[in-house]
């Protein structure tokens, strides 16, 4: 269920103004704490249960002050459940969070410092832009100059100036999520939280808002944290990623940490193309793939192990492979799939079938077509070697 509880209160304007505030954001009580040097937000074994399916399974994580943080993983992994336990929606089953040095676990929404973006932008159809944008400060009771002061700051700042009078209807998807994140900034929370933002909106647009939303945020300089299967997505906003599958944190780390390391063969998976070769360890450096022995570190793994071998397609070597080339293979290529700017290209040899990244200017240069036969390498450096499991 995503967001259902503030999307079916913004519906339309509540009379009771106090309860939108809760709505767009919540609202902090007492003096927020400032850590130095430490973590903005924790969370602490939290786990989540509907009964006999745990949504969550233990999970903590801690995110800086500053920090942009995605939450990336396959629909019912938990991740949108974690974000809504950190906003206050949903109640942990075990666990904590703290925000700021404050224990946020069992405050409501409105005792806490956050403001929240949803997929479906949530704006209130009979009110403008401006009104929309700034109807968390009137029901906080601000002054009608400093609102539209903060107003135009605003739309100012999502590269909307001129739309203030004009009503959700009237714009364009893109336009309505840049002024539900205008809304969500309004009364200057420390916690921006992002649900899926991007998701309904089309290729184009969501290119060019993942740029915007990022600039907003690095100008901010807000903690963010936000909800995304989309890998493209997180690998483009993230500082650091957080991957989660079935309740529980497969792995943490920056982008190039978790695209090029990958701490498990559900990460390599879910993160990017990759091939999956099924070997068996020979010893410490030599593992069996197909006809031939690769060197690929397998320290860890006793002889006789069924290892898989991962490696990205355009990680697999094809210029300047010579006698002193690690690992090579000569394969035909079966099959080209042309994807614009670059051909990923089926190749067989040895007894292995994988797949290549070849940009167009190889393609030229070594004369690649399907049914050509050529010298490839898996550079050791780039092989990632996991338990063989029943992927």
């Amino acid at each position: 269920m995503r967001g259902t509880v503030l999307e079916r209160g913004l519906a339309a304007p509540p009379r009771n103004g106090a309860r939108l505030a809760i709505a767009i954001r919540g609202v902090v009580l007492g003096v927020q704490s400032d850590l130095a040097g430490g973590a903005y937000l924790r969370v602490r074994d939290v786990a989540k249960r509907f009964g006999a399916f745990s949504a969550l399974d233990r999970v903590s994580i801690e995110i800086g002050r500053g920090e942009f943080v995605c939450f990336l993983g396959p629909s019912g992994c938990g991740k949108t459940t974690l974000l809504r336990i950190i906003a206050g929606l949903e109640t942990q089953s075990e666990g904590r969070i703290e925000q700021a040095g404050r224990d946020v676990s069992a405050l409501p929404p409105a005792m806490r410092d956050f403001g929240i973006v949803f997929q479906s932008y949530a704006l209130f159809p009979n009110l403008t832009v401006a009104a929309n944008v700034g109807y968390g400060l009137v029901s906080r009771r601000k002054a009608r100059a400093e609102v539209a002061a903060r107003v135009a700051e605003l739309l100012d700042l999502v590269g909307m100036p001129d739309a203030g009078a004009k009503y959700p209807a009237q714009l364009s998807g893109g336009q309505q999520q840049r002024v539900a994140l205008a809304r969500a900034l309004a009364t200057s929370p420390g916690l921006l939280l992002l649900d899926e933002p991007l998701s309904a909106l089309d290729a184009r647009v969501r290119i060019r808002l993942r740029h915007e939303l990022r600039g907003i945020q690095r100008r901010l300089g807000i903690t963010t944290v936000m909800v995304t299967h989309d890998q493209e997505e997180a690998l483009g906003l993230a500082d650091r990623i957080v991957v989660m599958n079935q309740g529980s944190i497969e792995q943490v780390g920056t982008p190039a940490e978790i695209y090029g390391r990958p701490a498990s063969p559900f990460v390599a998976d879910f993160v990017g193309a990759m091939n999956f070769l099924d070997g068996t360890v020979v010893s410490g450096e030599r593992i069996r793939l197909g006809e031939r022995e690769v060197d690929a570190g397998a320290e860890g793994f006793a002889p006789g192990s069924a290892v898989t071998l991962c490696i990205r397609p355009e990680d697999v070597q094809t210029r300047n492979v010579g006698p002193a080339t690690a690992n090579p293979l000569s394969v035909k290529v079966r099959a080209l799939d042309f994807l614009g700017p670059f051909c990923r290209a089926t190749l067989e040899g040895g007894g292995l079938t994988l797949t290549a990244d070849f940009s167009r200017n190889l393609m030229h240069d070594l004369g690649i077509a399907e049914g050509v036969e050529l010298t490839v390498a898996l550079p050791p450096a780039r092989l990632r070697v996991f338990p063989r499991t029943g992927r």
